[in-house]
C-alpha cells in the first residue's frame, strides 16, 4: 500500500457462504517510506488494540463543563498559526461534530484543558473536581501547554492541509511543528495524557536544553478565542506557508502472508479501519503495487520456477499463475480504487507419480468510484472456472508402435488398391 499506514491497513475475506472475518493475523506488516524502502517490522495484523476512548472518571457532561467557560481553545485556519507562534506546546484535537468517538472524548478533553491551565498558573484550589494524582502529574509540566481543538466540519480546508485522516486526531505541536513521534494514539485518560505531555517535555528539554523563565511561563495565559478573534495578546505577523507534500505524512505499508479461502466464489479486500477513530473517506488512498499474488501451494510454484517439472508442461504456465506480479495501480483522484477480478482455472500435472496442482489466473482490473461517504478499498474478487486442465504424457509400447506402423502400411495398400481398381474400371468403359 503506497499511502496507507500500517496501523489502519486491514484485510478481510468474504465468500458466498456468508463468512466475513478479519484474517489479518496471518498477515505481517512492514512500514514503508516514500521511496518504497521497507522500514521496521510493524507486527502481525492481529485484532486492533482497543484504545480507551475517554476517561470515565470525568462524570460531568460537556455542557456542564462549559458553564464556567471553555478551557479548550477553538482554533481555525487563521488562529492556529497564531497559537503555534505564541506557545511552545500546543495539543490539538481535530474532531468532527458527527463523530461518536469525538463526542465521547469531548468532556475528557475539556477537563484536560482545565488541568493544564490550572497547573500552569499554579492556582489549584482545594475543592477542584479532579483528583490529586491527576494534578500532581500535570504540575510537573514546567512549560504551559495550550489545549486546543479544531472542528473539521467547519474548517475542512485546515484539516485537509494538516492531513487529518481520522477523527479524533490528537496532535501535539512543539515549536510550531508536529511532534516527531507522530500523533498521539494511546489511551485517552487524563493521567495518561499528562504523562505523555510530561515525557515529550522532558525529551524536548534534553534535546534543546534549558528551561523557560518562570515569569515567561506564567505570563502566557490561555483564553478562549471567540468569533475568530484572538485575545491572547499582541499578534505577530505570520505568513502562512503554502501546503506542500511531506513524505513523512504519507507512509506506506507492505503486507505479506497468506489467506485461507473457501473453494467458492468470494473476495478479499484491503481497506482502512480503526477501532478508535472515524476515518475520513476523502483521505483514504488505497493505491497499491502487487509484488506477488498467487493461489495454491508455493512449493509447486517453485518447482515450475526452477524447471523441475516434466517437459510436457508448457513453459508459459508459470506466467499464467502470477499475472499481477509487478503491476502498479495508482489512484489519481479522490473516492476511487481499483478492483480486480480473477478467474481461477485448476491445472494438474503428474510428477513422480503424484498429482501436482496449480491455479492459472485470468485477470481483469477496473477503476471503481465511491460515494463521498464511503472509504475506498482495494478489492480482489475471485471465481472458480468450471473448466479444469490436466497435463499428461503417455508413452507407447514397441509392439503398439509396430502395430500402428503395420496398420498404416495396410491402410495405404488398401487405398492404393481401391484407386487402381477405380481407374481400371473407368478405362474399361471408355474402350467400349
Amino acid at each position: 500500500m503506497m499511502d496507507l499506514a500500517c496501523e489502519y491497513a486491514t484485510v478481510d475475506v468474504v465468500s458466498v457462504l456468508g463468512t466475513e472475518q478479519n484474517v489479518s493475523q496471518t498477515v505481517t506488516k512492514f512500514g514503508m517510506d516514500a521511496e518504497g524502502v521497507r522500514q521496521r517490522f510493524h507486527g502481525r495484523s492481529k485484532k486492533q488494540h482497543d484504545v480507551i476512548q475517554f476517561d470515565e472518571g470525568v462524570d460531568l457532561s460537556i455542557e456542564e463543563l462549559h458553564e464556567d467557560g471553555e478551557d479548550a481553545v477553538s482554533l481555525d485556519k487563521k488562529t492556529l498559526p497564531i497559537a503555534l507562534s505564541q506557545h511552545q506546546f500546543v495539543f490539538v484535537d481535530f474532531f468532527a461534530s458527527w463523530c461518536s468517538h469525538c463526542r465521547n472524548l469531548a468532556p475528557t478533553w475539556e477537563t484536560l484543558a482545565e488541568v493544564m491551565d490550572a497547573a500552569a498558573e499554579h492556582a489549584i484550589q482545594k475543592n477542584h473536581r479532579y483528583n490529586d494524582e491527576e494534578y500532581e502529574k500535570a504540575v510537573h509540566l514546567e512549560r504551559p501547554v495550550l489545549i486546543a481543538k479544531v472542528d473539521c466540519v467547519l474548517h475542512g480546508d485546515l484539516c485537509t492541509e494538516q492531513n487529518i485522516r481520522g477523527y479524533p486526531t490528537l496532535r501535539l505541536f512543539v515549536d510550531g511543528e508536529p511532534h516527531g513521534g507522530g500523533d498521539y494514539r494511546g489511551d485517552r485518560l487524563i493521567i495518561v495524557l499528562t504523562d505523555y505531555l510530561a515525557a515529550v517535555e522532558e525529551e524536548v528539554k534534553k534535546t534543546k536544553g534549558g528551561k523557560l523563565a518562570a515569569a515567561d511561563s506564567l505570563a502566557k495565559s490561555v483564553h478562549t478565542l471567540e468569533d475568530g478573534e484572538s485575545v491572547t495578546g499582541p499578534l505577530k505577523n505570520h505568513r502562512r506557508k503554502a501546503q506542500a507534500w511531506k513524505d513523512e505524512e504519507h507512509p506506506g505499508c507492505q503486507l505479506s502472508g497468506f489467506l485461507m479461502v473457501d473453494r467458492v466464489p468470494g473476495n478479499f479486500h484491503i481497506f482502512a479501519s480503526s477501532n478508535s477513530q472515524d476515518l475520513v473517506p476523502s483521505m483514504t488512498n488505497v493505491s497499491h503495487e502487487v509484488h506477488h499474488l498467487s493461489f495454491g501451494e508455493p512449493y509447486v510454484r517453485r518447482l515450475l520456477e526452477n524447471g523441475a517439472v516434466p517437459s510436457f508442461v508448457p513453459s508459459t504456465l508459470q506466467d499464467r499463475l502470477v499475472p499481477m506480479d509487478g503491476n502498479v495501480y495508482v489512484n489519481k483522484d479522490l473516492h476511487e480504487a481499483y478492483h480486480h477480478y480473477l478467474k481461477i482455472t485448476t491445472s494438474d500435472f503428474s510428477l513422480k507419480g503424484r498429482i501436482r496442482r496449480v491455479y492459472q489466473l485470468l485477470l481483469q482490473s477496473q477503476l471503481s468510484f465511491y460515494n463521498e461517504d464511503y472509504a475506498p478499498e482495494a478489492k480482489f474478487q475471485y471465481d472458480l472456472s468450471p473448466i479444469a486442465v490436466y497435463y499428461s504424457e503417455k508413452s507407447m509400447k514397441w509392439y503398439d508402435y509396430m502395430t500402428s506402423i503395420m496398420a498404416i502400411i495396410g491402410g495405404t495398400f488398401t487405398v492404393v488398391g481401391m484407386m487402381e481398381s477405380s481407374i481400371q474400371a473407368v478405362s474399361s468403359k471408355k474402350r467400349f
